[in-house]
């Protein structure tokens, strides 16, 4: 890929114009490396069917007739690969395993890429534009009960500047439905304890503005005073950083995971609830206290209200348990009453 001038600009894209992540445009990088890879490579395990289709007569001059040809720049087998190029890839992907949802991220980085050469006018059309995505299995988000979240937000001892931090941190997660991302790159002026809410700087730069609790408030004051004692003795401390680690520098994401394993297994939890697990569970809690929909969305920062509709599901399962649970049937059979 280090070979390829149109993938770097494409990120350059990604990065400056689109105001994705570091992260995120790592991640469309590394699709398009490992296409690269089967274009240049051309797997022998792929499917029978894909490499007769990839390698047929009528091919000729395409990126799927041309693949084995290793001299052949990366950019010139980018440039004119055709649709059958990219079915080879995917059934490649396919026999090795990969699961419905990765396929599908793999495919939906393709199909950006090039409609982005074409918008550049590097090519004439979309080689992925008639290519279905595989259809997805639907997974609804897990979440916590009222009851578990309160014995998960009530571990974290409150004596130590640690434990005031991590029960702060556990609070402003469930408080606000903030992404663990978004949680990390606060600072101490996002919090406005006046106004009761916290500025959020989200995905693609974008800013929003979310409500927070009088519980979450109180944690993070807390937490504040051990920490400006600390910083105090401490000239390493980041002064505009909300949440450090103990040398005084900015959290990252993985520490906080690491931290929410250890409160999880204290609690005698799943481990396997993740911090976007009390995203789901505000998300859910929120939606079952009568809040609509549009409301939830702009909490969460999505863009898309499809994207919040999935936590409905959850609260509809629950309300039928409850409804189900208030009106048994007697022997599997609906009662006489109407």
């Amino acid at each position: 890929m280090e070979d390829s001038i149109i993938i770097h600009k494409f990120l350059d894209y990604l990065k400056f114009e689109r105001r994705f992540s570091e992260h995120t445009a790592k991640c469309y990088g590394a699709d398009l490396a490992q296409f690269c890879e089967f274009l240049t490579g051309r797997p022998q395990s792929a499917s029978a069917d894909a490499e007769s289709v990839s390698m047929a007569p009528h091919d000729h001059g395409t990126a799927t007739a041309v693949a084995t040809q290793v001299d052949l720049k990366i950019d010139q087998l980018l440039l004119s690969a055709q649709t059958e190029a990219v079915r080879a890839y995917l059934a490649f992907l396919n026999e090795r395993d990969y699961s419905k949802a990765t396929i599908a991220r793999k495919l939906a980085t393709l199909r950006s890429f090039y409609k982005f050469l074409v918008k550049r006018n590097h090519i004439p059309s979309n080689p992925v534009v008639s290519i279905r995505t595989p259809k997805q299995e639907k997974k609804l988000p897990r979440f916590l009960e009222y009851e578990e979240i309160k014995r998960l937000l009530n571990t974290p001892p409150v004596n130590s500047w640690l434990g005031a931090r991590d029960r702060a941190i556990l609070e402003t997660l469930y408080s606000t439905g903030i992404r663990v991302s978004e949680l990390v790159a606060l600072n101490m002026d996002d919090i406005d304890f006046l106004g009761e809410v916290v500025h959020i700087r989200g995905k693609g730069k974008k800013e929003r503005i979310a409500p927070i609790g009088s519980s979450a408030l109180q944690t993070i004051q807390h937490y504040m005073e051990y920490r400006n004692k600390r910083a105090q003795s401490n000239g390493h401390f980041d002064s505009k950083v909300l949440f450090v680690n103990k040398h005084g520098r900015r959290l990252s994401t993985r520490s906080v995971r690491r931290k929410m394993d250890k409160y999880l297994k204290m609690a005698g939890l799943d481990p396997a609830i993740s911090p976007h697990t009390l995203r789901h569970s505000f998300a859910t809690h929120m939606l079952n206290n009568g809040a609509d929909l549009r409301s939830v969305q702009e909490l969460l920062g999505h863009q898309s209200l499809s994207t919040t509709q999935v936590y409905t599901h959850l609260t509809t399962k629950k309300l039928k348990e409850v409804y189900d649970n208030a009106h048994p049937r007697n022997n599997g059979h609906d009662s006489d009453e109407p």
